[in-house]
């Protein structure tokens, strides 16, 4: 008999280059859209120079600029002239500054179903709420894929989620997604999908799709599919899209390796606790946590809906004495709209403070708690201090949480309060506004531009050739989940570095040891020994190009997230597993380490020995590689590969 297919089974297929269709295994994948942020797209972009390729081979490429646009120095602003150029240089579209944060635009303007999308930006699986196949990876890969280079992964396991019910008033798409987290944890997603099918989906709008996929991410999971159906077709038809809609949905009986059953009529409002995305409770339990900030908007929750939602509620209201609300819309058409609608006027009126249409706080970029402060926010992340404030109280909650929270000055259900909204309705057409968005130009335009570089871009740091043997000090060795916020953080003093690798290591670690990058350097080479869950987070690269330029060789752990073991990959350091998970309590810091024949123990896999010559014991390991990841470590990295081939 035939088996039944999952959408995620379908999507796959139909991009498939090589490999086969077998979870677990590895295949290679057509990409159809790239996108790219500034935070990660200045060094991208300098990849795909180095590749000489000359211009996109994608179907559509789009450079964003939402992250670092604060303008404390020269260095944003002159990344962002580098990001101008360059997409008019390789035949890119360029959303300019304040034009919208890049997940919410993308929706709006260039979301297709069906299609595949690679993005240098962890929460690109915002996509799949339009039915794509939307992953985050590294800007190395994004730029791989630019030149026309199929993006592997491991064909992925496929968790079903069984949606049915409705929500009830208050309730929200992000209790969905934080009931998931609830259950399945930060890594409980690591090697998977979450699809979402059901009865459920019947009521579920694809901007509140966009919620739930955004904060997949989360769960370690590689993407989040939802069909494309009805409300998918609506949703291309207010934004004047709909000749690009088709109806795409799982096999009815599709196979699931594992299925999660959420009635949405019996979930109630709940809340992320510091300092991780699954510590999460009822909100009903925290009600009368005092609170000092609330934060709304993000890729997560800066739609129409969301923010209509706040307004809504705090119409005719007054924010509580002592606690700042900060309103940040996902897009200028969110924000034309919400105007229209009078939303932006009942918003100001309540004293809420409006931002630009980008991430803003929710990457440190701005408005950070005051110490020990309680933040409310609608964002994905709250990980210790990611708001730019190292003793702040970060909690993840929905907009109708956050601004009921906000009128009363301290965490509140909004079933208990009372409250009689009406809620102001979505328009039926959007007003579409596109000149800040930049088409590319014509093949014949783009040769004739010059990369614009400004003194704080740097070029890629090198890579160098595969080592024989490590024999090296352990310069870090650090427990589970550590974040890439953890290792390369952000904020308003760092993120202006992305471009510069030199500068930005010096922060390396900075969080966990300052001293970690001067110790580096001192040793020539080095090997940092993790938990479980190494590299949780974010996409960004910068957590391997800076550990690279450090002079790190190796990692050794007892399991990394997906994204930044390809980073490690990309970038030639080599991502070893302990074969015994108790081995980890056997390397210290300032262990020198020994690990002799890396080449042939790469090319044969199976189990490798490392040495501790400070403890005289030994340790097995693994490097399990699918044979273009070998190919890629022993010629020092991705780039290396790439021009190895040309």
């Amino acid at each position: 008999m035939k088996k039944k297919l999952t959408l995620t089974d379908k999507l796959i297929a139909a991009h498939a280059t090589s490999g086969t269709l077998s979870a677990g295994e590895e295949v290679g994948l057509k990409i159809d859209c790239t996108l790219t942020q500034d935070a990660t797209g200045t060094m991208a972009y300098l990849e795909f120079d180095a590749m000489g390729i000359g211009r996109v081979k994608t179907e559509l490429s789009v450079a964003y600029v939402d992250h670092n646009t604060l303008g404390t120095g020269f260095e944003n602003a002159d990344d962002h002239r580098f990001l101008a150029s360059a997409a008019k240089k390789f035949g890119l579209w360029y959303s300019c500054p304040g034009n919208g944060i890049c997940h919410q635009v993308n929706l709006e303007r260039f979301g297709v179903p069906g299609k595949t999308l690679l993005g240098s930006d962890s929460h690109t699986p915002t996509g799949g709420a339009l039915g794509m196949l939307a992953i985050g990876a590294g800007g190395l890969d994004v730029a791989a894929a630019m030149g026309g280079e199929p993006y592997y992964i491991k064909h992925p396991y496929v968790i079903g989620i069984e949606l049915t019910g409705k929500l009830q008033p208050f309730v929200s798409a992000k209790d969905v997604i934080l009931e998931v987290l609830r259950r399945i944890s930060v890594k409980g997603g690591v090697g998977c999908v979450l699809e979402y099918f059901g009865p459920g989906l019947s009521s579920l709008t694809v901007t509140q799709r966009a919620t739930i996929a955004n904060m997949g991410a989360e769960t370690g999971a590689t993407t989040s599919v939802f069909p494309s159906d009805e409300m998918t077709l609506d949703f291309l038809r207010r934004h004047g899209r709909e000749d690009v809609w088709r109806p795409l949905a799982a096999d009815e009986g599709a196979e699931y390796d594992k299925i999660i059953r959420i009635d949405l009529s019996t979930l109630e409002p709940l809340a992320a606790c510091p300092h991780s995305p699954d510590n999460v409770k009822p909100v009903s339990e925290l009600a009368g946590t005092r609170i000092s900030q609330v934060c709304i908007g993000s890729c997560t929750n800066s739609s129409f809906a969301d923010l209509a939602a706040a307004a809504s509620i705090l119409c005719g209201k007054q924010v509580a004495e002592g606690v700042s609300l900060t309103i940040s819309p996902g897009s200028r058409e969110v924000l034309s709209a919400l105007t229209k609608a009078g939303a932006t006027k009942i918003l100001l009126d309540a004293g809420a403070r409006l931002l630009e249409c980008t991430c803003g706080p929710c990457i440190g970029m701005g408005q950070s708690p005051e110490s020990g402060g309680v933040s409310l926010r609608t964002f994905n992340r709250n990980f210790k201090g990611r708001s730019g404030t190292a003793d702040a109280e970060i909690y993840i909650v929905s907009p109708e949480v956050a601004a009921v929270s906000a009128i009363y000055g301290v965490i509140t259900d909004p079933r208990t309060a009372g409250l009689d909204v009406t809620l102001i309705p979505e328009p039926e057409i959007y007003e579409r506004n596109d000149n800040m968005l930049i088409p590319p130009p014509s093949e014949e335009e783009s040769a004739k531009v010059e990369l614009a570089f400004g003194p704080n871009i740097k070029p890629f740091p090198e890579q160098k050739p595969f080592p024989e043997k490590l024999s090296c000090i352990c310069s870090l060795a650090v427990g589970d989940n550590i974040t890439t916020d953890d290792i390369m953080p952000a904020g308003s003093k760092i993120l202006p570095l992305r471009s510069n690798i030199p500068a930005i290591s010096e922060y390396c670690f900075s969080g966990i040891d300052p001293t970690f990058p001067a110790r580096a350097k001192a040793a020539g080479e080095s090997i940092i020994v993790g938990g479980q869950n190494y590299g949780q987070g974010s996409s960004r690269e910068h957590a391997a190009l800076a550990p690279l330029y450090l002079g790190v060789r190796a990692v050794i752990a007892v399991s990394f997230a997906r994204i930044h073991r390809s980073n490690l990959i990309n970038m030639g350091i080599i991502p070893f597993t302990f074969v015994n998970p108790s081995d980890r309590e056997g390397i210290s810091q300032g262990d020198f380490l020994i690990i002799d024949n890396l080449s042939e123990r790469i090319k044969e896999g199976g189990q490798i020995t490392l040495k501790n010559e400070t403890k005289g014991i030994i340790i097995p390991l693994e490097c399990k590689l699918g044979e273009r990841e070998r190919e890629l470590l022993l010629v020092g990295g991705l780039l290396r590969y790439i021009k190895s081939k040309a």
